[in-house]
């Protein structure tokens, strides 16, 4: 099986690369970072002619905080958008034969729902602090689906929360949301700051996925590519969270930061709760055994500690 990864130099694609090459895979890593603009067909058309791939695993993405993505939300929506249909286009061209396994983040669902169900993914509008990256999650459900009519293409579109663990950026603008806490509390440490904000009063609840989970997930789709309940997408669920004051316990007892935790309740929370229906993930992968957030939390606190300073 021929293997290329698209974004492996990002957050996600270097967990990907991780657990898919423990388990064996070869694959071949494509990103800006060896020549590959993925916004552009010619680059597209140019890696899939060079490596002839059955598996494209896209984690290619432009993304960042509510703030990032907000701030530069023209830029989200551009890139994301021509990243998705030039992919398409050019497996289009050369190889329909090929399957796309694709992440696709949760804030693409409705912005009133509380619980995520896959049969409710296009009942209402997006929230206005993700329009722009949301959008972009929303068209790539959308092009995978007109490829598969028209084309033929396969697609495993894998819905996810928001992820967490090693190889994230060091920039809390740019980090995913647990991920820029526990660097937050890291650099605090080394900066002597006697106080770390946090927004909000700490008591909403969001489900996470740790990054190595997602990877271990596409690998059980690689080595049943032919099962046809994967080409449906589907949310990587465990149906349950943790509030904010919760990941910030964990993350402490992890990083002794000792000076005081500051929750800004001038800030907003948002939504009280919002988890991820499992019915459809437990029927599908039915043995698949999550890393508690414990150890999580922990692999995550010693990623950012060892990457210091930042």
């Amino acid at each position: 099986m021929k293997i290329v990864l698209l974004g492996a130099n990002g957050f996600v694609g270097k967990n990907v690369a991780e657990v898919i090459e423990k388990n064996g895979y070869a694959i071949h890593k494509v990103s800006r970072q060896n020549g590959y603009d993925l916004r552009e067909l010619d680059a597209n058309l140019r890696f899939i002619k060079e490596y002839n791939p059955d598996v494209i695993i896209n984690c290619a993405a432009h993304v960042g905080s509510l703030n990032y993505v907000t701030e530069f939300a023209a830029d989200v929506l551009s890139d994301n958008s021509k990243m998705i249909l030039n992919l398409y286009d050019a497996v289009r061209q050369t190889k329909p034969a090929i399957t796309i396994i694709q992440p696709l983040a949760n804030c693409a669902y409705p912005a009133s729902a509380t619980v995520y169900k896959e049969d409710e993914f296009w009942n209402g509008p997006l929230h206005s602090s993700v329009l722009s990256y949301g959008f972009t999650r929303r068209l790539m459900w959308t092009t995978a689906d007109c490829f598969r009519l028209q084309y033929g293409i396969k697609s495993v579109n894998l819905i996810t929360p928001n992820m967490y663990g090693p190889h994230d950026s060091t920039d809390p603008n740019k980090a995913h949301a647990l991920n820029a806490l526990a660097s937050k509390f890291v650099k605090a440490i080394h900066d002597n700051q006697e106080q770390v904000e946090i927004w909000g009063t700490g008591v909403a609840i969001r489900e996470w996925l740790y990054a190595p989970d997602f990877a271990r997930v596409v690998l059980e789709v690689l080595k049943e590519l032919d099962d046809d309940t994967f080409y449906q997408p589907f949310n990587i669920a465990q149906e349950y969270g943790l509030s904010v004051k919760e990941l910030v316990d964990l993350i402490l007892k992890y990083v002794p930061y000792k000076g005081k935790v500051w929750y800004n309740d001038k800030k907003p929370d948002g939504a009280p709760r919002k988890v991820m229906e499992k019915t459809k993930f437990e029927e599908i992968l039915p043995r698949f055994k999550f890393t508690s957030f414990e150890e999580g939390i922990k692999a995550t606190a010693a990623y950012y500690q060892s990457v210091y300073p930042y």
